[in-house]
């Protein structure tokens, strides 16, 4: 057995191979993060081994910074370890009492944690070619986060601007109502307005659906309106709009790539009522490849959704907390999903109705459906058959 540990960094690597025998094939050194780089480990790798061994190589998550040479590894199939970097400094740390860490102590740990812990699942092909999905769902979490504060700033300029408008409307955020506001942000601007310029507009905006009698209630309530006329908040009214329509546009391309991929998974989460194909996509994205999991529950605890354990002699946690340490983005996006879930489908909702009756909150009833759900998805993406409701 050949172990070898790298340390990842921006701009270099450090890397150290060692024997399943403990002898130090090749103690730290440095490659450049290059293709040159690259090809010097390899080389390194294939110095110090033979046909007959077999190869382990690790590298810590280090988000972007390891995906070229994460890349690179799996090309070459060299069979590649993915470690969580708490693992590593947890083990760093059982080593020694003392508080060292640098790059290359991290390589020597890398590459001895890899010897002793036959428990690790390889990284693969798949997981790093669903990369692609995971940053395209990711991306869009972060566009939808980012138009949703735009949003909170378009309710906070019209409350200064035309206070009353948002009593007139089902919501701020709607194209008629944008479309209002970009051509007279404030009441001022709407109470001047010539009537049929505001009742072709929003018959326009609203195709058909709004008319005169909502165009003549907005004009005579901004000419009653206590709204301030503050040039520089119309402005910056009329800026976010425009930046929340181009988030629009960007959300919908985005939203287009993801369907593409998933059409080509075909996976069957899709077929759980409640699951669309966006927050399908994210969970596939976020758990990877489900081979890695020998079952569900590895499954919930790298969503940190298995309960804390914590147990000393007589002493046991009488109430075990969501341990919330893995990846907050699949918490979050199956922690979502059950929810709907519990809407459209019988047998969950009868789930979540039971737990609620026992006296559990509604967040801890649908923390508990959601632990179902993923065993659910786990059933379904391990045997690739489509979910069926029960008769």
């Amino acid at each position: 057995m050949i172990s070898v540990g790298i340390d990842v960094a921006k701009d270099k690597h450090d890397c150290f191979i060692i024997d399943s025998e403990g002898e130090v094939l090749a103690d730290v050194f440095t490659v450049p993060n290059s293709m040159d780089g690259f090809h010097r480990l390899l080389q390194r790798i294939r110095d110090c081994s033979s046909p007959q061994d077999k190869i382990k190589v690790g590298l810590e998550a280090t988000g972007h910074y390891s995906c070229n040479i994460l890349g690179f590894l799996l090309d070459n199939g060299l069979p590649t370890y993915v470690l969580n970097p708490l693992h590593t400094n947890m083990y760093r740390k059982s080593l020694s009492l003392r508080k060292t860490k640098t790059d290359r102590v991290d390589a020597r740990t890398i590459a001895a944690m890899l010897l002793s812990d036959v428990g690790l699942k390889p990284y693969t092909d798949t997981a790093y070619h669903n990369e692609e999905l995971k940053s395209l769902t990711r991306y869009r979490f972060d566009k939808v986060k980012e138009r949703g504060k735009l949003k909170q700033s378009i309710a906070r300029l019209v409350c200064i601007l035309f206070p009353e408008l948002e009593k007139l409307v089902p919501t701020l955020h709607i194209v008629s109502v944008y479309a209002l506001l970009v051509e007279f942000p404030g009441a001022k601007q709407i109470a001047q307005a010539h009537l049929t310029r505001l009742k072709t507009l929003l018959h326009d905006a609203s195709r058909g659906r709004y008319g005169r009698d909502l165009a003549v209630n907005i004009r005579d309530t901004a000419r009653a309106s206590v709204g301030s006329e503050m040039p520089a908040k119309s402005l910056e009214l009329r800026h976010t709009i425009r930046l929340i329509r181009e988030l629009d546009a960007e959300i919908a391309e985005i939203e287009s790539a993801i369907r593409h991929i998933m059409d080509e998974l075909h996976s069957p989460i899709t077929t759980i009522p409640g699951i669309g194909t966006r927050m399908g996509a994210m969970i596939l994205a976020e758990a990877g490849d489900f081979s890695r999991f020998d079952s569900p529950d590895k499954l919930l605890a790298y969503a940190g959704l298995s309960p804390s354990t914590y147990q000393s002699g007589q002493l046991r946690n009488c109430y075990a907390h969501m341990e919330k340490r893995g990846s907050r983005y699949l918490r979050y996006a199956i922690f979502n999903a059950a929810k709907y879930v519990c809407l459209w489908d019988p047998t969950f909702s009868a789930y979540l109705a039971k737990k609620r009756a026992e006296g559990k909150h509604y967040n801890v009833a649908i923390s508990h459906a959601a632990k179902k759900l993923v065993r659910l998805i786990y059933a379904l993406e391990k045997s690739g058959e489509p979910y069926r409701l029960a008769a």
